[in-house]
């Protein structure tokens, strides 16, 4: 049993006291003690060694006290294992440098044996589990199919992902096939993060908000809605999309558990666009972190009272950004944990 289980019974959609609280990407790169290892062990090295995956997962937790742990990992770990080559080159971030932009370099990806490429990954959360001792729950992690395929498509990030979606648009059936592709490694790789013992999964859409809503739905949601179906019976699933407040509709009869919604969507029109009946997680904006301590007190108790304090998980709308000070992002995770309802 966990022992502080609010986000879960938040997925529920139970009663609770005050909202859980976690931070997107809070495993990692505003912390201190993190820089220290990215000094020693370049990014991929602390991705594929579990004892450092461990570490990182677990020092937030040790330190700002959110009351769920994200483990630390990336979501490039997916085409890495496909046999598509990724750097995370420093002051670039990711960097494939055989684009997969043609129809016949779309056939040379492969559907891998997850339990043999991403094996480092399932051992990684089972020496998570034991390190946080069943005290709070543990999210496992994936990108969309559509945001994979942006970074395999277009080489590296990108503000547009132009050359992606050129890609779509002019070899429809090829980009459907890596689509179908991606997502048939994800579903493999998130029930093995299952059974290695993740209490949630929360997929990441960070770029569906680019394409237009009929769009969204052909090269983006078709392919969530197939992780969401295969894993929804065992695991409760967040299913966040950036920029994607026009499918929140959608996303609400999907049989996801929460749905993710970023600051430009206030609480009332995600609350209405997803029927009021679904637990949102969200959205406070990252680069609000840089205001002071007692005015993110003050932001966060009128976000929770825009959402209500049951069906709602509160976190960022998106990662937390690298130069936060760690004493802000305390107090955005304290500020949640010392909420008090409105006197009625």
């Amino acid at each position: 049993m966990i022992k502080n289980d609010l986000f879960l019974k938040a997925l529920k959609g139970e009663s609770v006291e005050r909202p859980p609280v976690w931070m997107m990407r809070q495993a990692g790169r505003y912390l201190p003690d993190f820089m220290k290892l990215k000094e020693k062990y370049d990014f991929f090295t602390r991705c594929r060694t579990p004892e450092l995956a461990t570490e990182i997962t677990v020092m937030p937790i040790r330190q700002i006290g959110p009351d769920a742990a994200i483990l630390f990992s990336d979501i490039l770990v997916v085409p890495q294992a496909m046999n598509i080559e990724v750097e995370m080159k420093p002051g670039v971030g990711p960097w494939l440098p055989n684009p997969v932009n043609t129809a016949k370099k779309v056939e040379q990806v492969i559907v891998p044996d997850v339990n043999e490429e991403l094996d480092y990954v399932f051992e990684a959360i089972k020496l998570t589990k034991q390190e946080l001792n069943d005290d709070v729950p543990l999210i496992g992690f994936a990108g969309s199919p559509w945001t994979i395929l942006c970074y395999c498509v277009q080489g590296q990030g990108s503000k547009t992902f132009d050359k992606a979606k050129r890609f779509c648009f002019m070899e429809p059936i090829a980009a459907h096939t890596l689509l179908q592709k991606i997502t048939d490694t994800t579903i493999a790789y998130l029930k093995e993060k299952v059974k290695a013992g993740v209490d949630a999964i929360q997929l990441f859409d960070s770029w569906g908000g680019l394409l237009e809503p009929k769009d969204y739905q052909e090269f983006s949601w078709k392919y969530m809605q197939q992780i969401i179906d295969a894993l929804k019976d065992e695991v409760p699933v967040i299913a966040y999309g950036k920029g994607c407040w026009f499918a929140l509709k959608e996303m609400s009869q999907s049989g996801a558990a929460a749905l993710g919604v970023d600051w430009t969507c206030e609480a009332r029109n995600a609350r209405y666009l997803s029927g009021g009946q679904i637990t949102l997680q969200g959205n406070f904006d990252p680069a609000r972190l840089y205001s002071k301590p007692i005015e993110i007190k003050y932001m966060v108790n009128d976000m929770i009272n825009a959402f209500g304090k049951d069906r709602y998980i509160a976190n960022l709308g998106h990662g937390i950004l690298p130069d936060i000070p760690v004493d802000n992002a305390k107090a955005f995770v304290d500020a949640v944990k010392g909420y008090q309802p409105p006197n009625r």
